[in-house]
């Protein structure tokens, strides 16, 4: 098993380049002149897309737990079994929530 730590570098690796190819997409789209329609017609179906968007958000959903782990401990003194378990759940929903937003707006297979 991997350890927190490493999770939380590694899943910030991959966000900062989801971000970036995401962000740098959406100006040269907007740049381009596409509207959210043509966006959303162009991804729908796209398996390259689907998978991009399907690692952005089990990265995040990777990240995200670790850190609130974190903050529970050190500012809320929250510590033992209950907090561990319970940004597994956080992590877990945000992967489940996050992938079924993929599979609306791509339409692909997830």
């Amino acid at each position: 098993m991997m350890d927190a730590w490493r999770v939380q570098r590694i899943s910030a690796m991959i966000l900062t380049l989801c971000v970036a190819v995401h962000l740098g997409t959406m100006i040269y789209a907007v740049h381009g002149g596409l509207n959210s329609a043509t966006i959303l017609a162009r991804l729908h179906g796209n398996l390259a897309w689907t998978v991009f968007y399907a690692v952005f958000v089990l990265a995040a959903a990777a990240h995200v737990p670790v850190g609130l782990r974190r903050i529970a401990q050190e500012w809320l003194q929250w510590r033992g079994r209950s907090v561990h378990v319970a940004s597994v759940v956080i992590g877990i929903a945000l992967a489940l929530a996050g992938l079924r937003a993929v599979h609306a707006l791509t339409g692909g297979p997830l």
